[in-house]
């Protein structure tokens, strides 16, 4: 019986090889923003001056900048080009835009705004899944506790448990609006934490304050789970160097009309 003769797969290598270049180029100038390099209203090169100088498509580019303008950071109009929108129209929680903001040092005002969205959502959340909580979420919670201890927060693998850890307490709250911020709520915990451990690893171990909001959880304690999560979100502040400790400034960029 004859055999069928079989494709290589070449096309889905060059889809790859294409988004790794839209993907790079939008990297390059999302950083570029978000960093105050490129302020608002600045204009950014036009398609064929731009892919000319990075020696890409025009596809390319074109692609890079959707990127941004589906995150907030610029605007294309007729006429007058591409433009960078201001900070109040950014999507500041994108892990993409958060991975952006601490590629290098990032603004107090962002740490503190960070903190600050955890410290209202998370303490309350843990109090929700203490009472709604199942078998199954707490199992979840129970392995992520595992792979953190087993790997720590100073590895890839550590820092992913941590998001799942997170993720699946926001889960346990059973509220589908709370649950939608999953991703925004874990991207800003991995983003203050691998800036924590930037050049050095963690002095303390975070461990055993998620231990305590998983024990509080699973006993059904609200309260307990509320104050065991506001104290771990303490500690982490206070994990971050002195001098890059979080400060609120009514006078930061972030925070245009």
């Amino acid at each position: 019986m004859p055999t069928k003769k079989r494709h290589k797969p070449a096309a889905p290598r060059k889809i790859n090889s294409a988004l790794r270049i839209h993907g790079s180029i939008a990297r390059d100038l999302g950083i570029r923003i978000v960093s105050g390099r490129y302020q608002p209203g600045h204009v950014l090169a036009g398609e064929v001056e731009a892919s000319e100088r990075l020696n890409v498509s025009r596809t390319a580019y074109r692609e890079a900048v959707r990127i941004l303008a589906a995150k907030g950071l610029v605007r294309s109009r007729p006429r007058t080009g591409t433009r960078v929108s201001q900070p109040n129209e950014w999507h500041l929680l994108d892990p993409d835009v958060l991975a952006w903001a601490f590629s290098g040092d990032p603004e107090p005002e962002v740490l503190h705004g960070l903190f600050e969205l955890r410290e209202i959502i998370e303490p309350a959340a843990a109090a929700l899944a203490a009472n709604r909580r199942d078998r199954r979420q707490l199992e979840a919670m129970r392995r992520a506790l595992e792979a953190m201890a087993q790997h720590t927060l100073n590895t890839e693998a550590g820092r992913l448990a941590d998001k799942q850890f997170h993720a699946a307490l926001l889960r346990a709250t059973c509220n589908p609006f709370i649950i939608s911020l999953t991703n925004s709520v874990t991207a800003a915990v991995q983003a203050l934490t691998e800036f924590k451990i930037r050049g050095a690893a963690l002095k303390r171990d975070p461990v055993p304050d998620h231990v305590r909001v998983y024990e509080a959880i699973a006993a059904k304690d609200a309260e307990r789970a509320r104050a065991e999560m506001s104290e771990l979100i303490r500690l982490a502040i206070l994990d971050t160097p002195m001098k890059q400790r979080p400060k609120h400034s009514a006078s930061s960029r972030f925070l245009v009309d």
